[in-house]
């Protein structure tokens, strides 16, 4: 007979195994997650932003001091920085001509497929019009079209225009192919705005373009900046289309830069400060509208 304390039922195995053994792809995501990848993402960034602070160091070095050593050389004698070469470069009148027809050529390329495209966008996102889906499947059909296939018939047309090495045209080409992203990128983020804010503000009386002007414009702000970013980051930067469409009166920067470059030995003090007023003006654009930037790039991905 079994005692009064005994139960009956087998005695159970301690445990002493201890904790479950991490893998090691555990153990590796674990270091990874910690210091050791916060000191390689900051290696990482030096090395990137490396060729940027040398190019801003040789921009206030002189062409003598550039030929003789390394911009790095500034850090141990700063008496080597001076302003000379950037009151050559703006003394420079092909230069000068040059950056204001960027600019000439980047906002009102910018401005007009923001403005078109915030148009289109809401047209195809809540407008009923005949044959609506197909037009937008063509208008996404139109982001596969690369540039070059258009190079040779637009200039055949700009020329018949006779707007072939002006400003208008490269405005034009770059509105052209800048519409299509423009309209898929808005109609997709107009599409998510709430059916109830529009059916409101139409019961208030509010039409079409005041609804676009008061509702849909506010909201889609994120994105809209988004756009407007990544289109004068593009016209800013281009050379292919302005090398074939602008002439020597409405070449922008970057060609003008490359001209310069053919002169290399000769013109290598203007190189440096021309390059980086080229890359801080778009730097500059971008930091000011980084906060909207990274709204609309977030929008897409949290509904």
């Amino acid at each position: 007979m079994k005692g009064s304390g005994d139960s009956g039922e087998p005695p159970v195995a301690a445990d002493s195994s201890g904790p479950p053994k991490r893998s090691l792809g555990s153990r590796i995501a674990s270091v990874a997650g910690g210091g050791v990848m916060r000191v390689f993402l900051i290696l990482v960034a030096l090395l990137w932003v490396t060729p940027t602070v040398g190019l801003l160091a040789s921009s206030f070095r002189d062409p003598t001091d550039i030929a003789a050593s390394g911009w790095w050389d500034v850090f141990s004698k700063p008496s080597q920085l001076t302003t000379e070469s950037y009151s050559t470069l703006l003394g420079k009148e092909e230069i000068t001509d040059s950056l204001l027809n960027t600019v000439y050529i980047t906002v009102p390329a910018t401005v007009l497929v923001v403005v078109i495209g915030a148009m289109a966008g809401y047209a195809f996102a809540w407008m009923d019009f005949k044959g609506r889906d197909w037009w937008f499947v063509a208008v996404v059909a139109l982001l596969v079209v690369p540039v070059q296939i258009a190079l040779i018939p637009l200039a055949d047309l700009f020329g018949d225009l006779g707007i072939f090495g002006s400003v208008i045209g490269v405005v034009l080409f770059h509105v052209g192919f800048g519409l299509p992203f423009a309209i898929f990128l808005l109609r997709n983020f107009f599409a998510e705005i709430p059916r109830e804010l529009l059916e409101a503000a139409r019961l208030d009386g509010a039409g079409e373009t005041r609804l676009f002007a008061t509702v849909i414009m506010p909201l889609g702000a994120p994105a809209i900046a988004s756009l407007g970013i990544f289109q004068f980051l593009w016209v800013w930067n281009d050379m292919l289309v302005a090398l074939i469409f602008s002439d020597s009166g409405s070449r922008p920067l970057t060609v003008a830069l490359t001209e310069q470059t053919r002169q290399f030995s000769g013109n290598i003090e203007t190189l440096a400060p021309g390059a980086f007023i080229s890359m801080v003006i778009p730097l500059a654009v971008f930091f000011a509208f980084q906060r909207q930037f990274v709204s609309g790039v977030m929008a897409g991905a949290v509904k």
